[in-house]
């Protein structure tokens, strides 16, 4: 996750949490003043994620069990920034799981980024459900390449915020048919496991006609009558990009 990311949802009303690469480095706030001569400390004990030697003091620790009853330990410092960002309030997670493969997709070693309140059910609950992400993610490309959700080309974010909902309301109707609709599978596809929003979707194509639409049937369109003389089309409305490296907002004093 980019740092600029960290400072816009620190603005929001939400909750974040993030996975982290194990090269990044946060610091504590910096200590008061000793009123020694030279520069005050701009930042306190620092916390490298590839080096043991700075992990040796967290606010807090959680030994337990997942879901699937592996054991967990989650450590976390609170109230961390970063250099750029000085005003950022994060807590880092390390996530311990001994029984893991300790492979790149499968590491032992895990360190998250939460942003946000401090949860009622505890940081460990919520590190805990990282794994749901997984499901998510294959949700949204089911969305984008089965439901074309990013195909249309919209002009303005109403319009799409519009598509979005339909998009969104198909895929509740797959889930919702995927007991009524015999799916349709690969020869190479497992037969044992529940159909997925996929198979539905093919499986679809044999009783959609049988539905009917409550649509009227087509009319005749005739001779269109086109624009009227003098009528000025404007141009469409232009968005700003979007751009991958944009700068770190700073905190403005008030």
């Amino acid at each position: 996750m980019s740092i600029w990311f960290w400072c816009k949802l620190s603005g929001l009303p939400l909750d974040a949490l993030g996975r982290l690469k194990c090269n990044q480095c946060f610091y504590k706030p910096a200590p008061p003043h000793t009123g020694k001569q030279g520069r005050p400390r701009l930042d306190g004990t620092k916390l490298k994620l590839d080096d043991l030697s700075t992990q040796k003091n967290p606010d807090e620790t959680w030994d337990g069990n997942d879901v699937k009853g592996h054991p967990v330990q989650i450590c976390w410092w609170k109230h961390m920034h970063v250099e750029d960002a000085r005003w950022l309030d994060l807590t880092i997670i390390q996530v311990i799981r001994p029984q893991a493969a300790g492979s790149e997709r499968d590491p032992r070693i895990s360190w998250f980024v939460y942003l946000g309140q401090d949860p009622q059910e505890g940081i460990a609950q919520v590190a805990l459900l990282y794994c749901l992400r997984f499901g998510q993610e294959h949700g949204y490309r089911f969305d984008k390449q089965a439901l074309i959700w990013t195909k249309p080309h919209l002009r303005t974010p109403e319009q799409f915020d519009r598509w979005s909902q339909i998009v969104a309301i198909v895929h509740n109707m797959i889930v919702v048919a995927r007991d009524f609709v015999e799916a349709e599978l690969r020869p190479w596809e497992n037969k044992q496991r529940k159909y997925t929003p996929q198979q539905v979707r093919r499986g679809l194509a044999a009783i959609l006609p049988l539905l009917g639409t409550p649509a009227p049937p087509p009319k005749p369109r005739g001779k269109p009558k086109g624009r009227l003389c003098g009528t000025q089309v404007g141009k469409a409305t232009r968005f700003p990009v979007v751009r991958k490296t944009a700068k770190v907002p700073q905190l403005v004093s008030t």
